[in-house]
């Protein structure tokens, strides 16, 4: 039986992202260092840091204006999955040893499930810009 069902999870997420507000990007990013090192504690979230890392990169370029190739509803759900990520008392009280980041990881995996395409059209336009970046201009 899971500790977590996929409706909670879902209701979680949903509850988060509609919550989320263009002006909460720009605190989130500022918080950006402490739900990297709650992810590097935890065995159940250190599998999406490499995940949660391009998602900050993400709403850092969203933020600055560099990639706006995105519906609001993708930039919300990112948001609010890191937002809910960051709150000890969640679903499931992070204080609670061994069941308290369930949740977390539970609405990170779905939240990576729902934008899915649009963090592999993000991670392609950064690579390009990368890239590019790299390229000496042809002048």
């Amino acid at each position: 039986m899971a500790w977590i069902s996929d409706k909670a999870t879902s209701n979680q997420l949903k509850e988060h992202s509609n919550n989320v507000r263009p002006n909460d990007l720009e605190s989130l990013l500022g918080r950006q260092q402490a739900i990297e090192e709650k992810v590097k504690g935890s065995g159940r979230l250190r599998r999406f840091s490499t995940d949660i890392k391009l998602m900050f990169s993400l709403i850092r370029d969203y933020w600055n204006g560099r990639y706006r190739a995105i519906p609001w509803k993708s930039i919300a759900a990112v948001a609010g999955a890191l937002l809910y990520v960051l709150n000890p008392l969640d679903l499931i009280p992070d204080l609670i040893f061994g069941f308290g980041l369930l949740d977390d990881a539970g609405v990170v995996a779905l939240c990576l499930k729902l934008v899915e395409s649009d963090l592999h059209r993000y991670a392609a336009w950064k690579e390009h810009q990368q890239a590019t970046a790299k390229t000496p201009s042809d002048n």
